[in-house]
């Protein structure tokens, strides 16, 4: 395959090794996973060896990453474009490209309850975060609003998972859904037990408390994807 040209290859190399922290991958790991040597890897990183077409393509492909993204820093990593994997794809036995569905749904927009916005349909593409325990439970969606600053930014995407209210994990944030509204929080234990405190990350924010038999569901949020990088 042919190389990239020069000068795109440092900007291409910053946005793979942003890649890494992305996914939380090692050198090693994300090497295994594009089937290559991680020394390879480390030489296509340090310059030593020429960024390729090929491994751009291998990229895209294995990963779900944008090609505009990688090649030119616009666009965000997992957009939606035709380097994501189309819904089609996702969870087909023996595809080989199983990921955690990326949906086109901002989770803090609207009211109520948000599972009958899960259909094919709103899924933009997948994404695979190995680091997830169970994530065929998994669903990604985008958060916005500036109250969970600067742990969970707006604009960024998340990975949650719906949980039982009896096994809420104190200090864990959440995806919280009321009936008049849905947002992202920190659940604290209340020293009454039938309310639930509702903390933001940032201290502009006071704390909200809740009645628990208000709560209609909660999401944990089990990881969360800053697409906001810049090359």
């Amino acid at each position: 395959m042919a190389p990239i040209p020069t000068q795109q290859q440092q900007a291409i190399q910053t946005r793979i090794r942003n890649l890494l922290l992305l996914l939380n991958l090692s050198q090693a790991k994300l090497a295994a996973r594009l089937g290559m040597s991680p020394a390879n890897l480390s030489k296509h990183l340090s310059g030593r060896l020429p960024i390729t077409t090929g491994l751009v393509n291998r990229i895209c492909m294995d990963l779900g990453i944008s090609r505009i993204w990688l090649t030119t820093g616009e666009d965000i990593p997992f957009g939606k474009n035709d380097s994501l994997l189309p819904p089609e794809m996702y969870g087909r036995e023996g595809s080989g490209r199983r990921g955690v569905p990326v949906y086109d749904i901002d989770v803090t927009a609207g009211f109520g309850p948000i599972e009958q916005l899960f259909c094919d349909e709103r899924i933009t593409g997948v994404i695979n975060l190995p680091q997830l325990s169970n994530p065929e439970n998994e669903r990604i969606v985008r958060v916005s609003g500036d109250s969970m600053e600067p742990g969970i930014p707006s604009g960024c995407y998340i990975a949650i998972r719906e949980v039982q209210s009896d096994t809420i994990f104190w200090g864990r944030p959440y995806v919280v859904i009321l009936d008049d509204y849905r947002m992202v929080k920190i659940l604290r234990r209340n020293s009454n037990p039938d309310l639930v405190t509702l903390h933001s990350e940032n201290l502009q924010y006071d704390d909200l408390e809740v009645p628990r038999a208000e709560i209609r569901g909660i999401y944990l949020v089990d990881a969360v994807i800053n697409l906001n990088i810049k090359p």
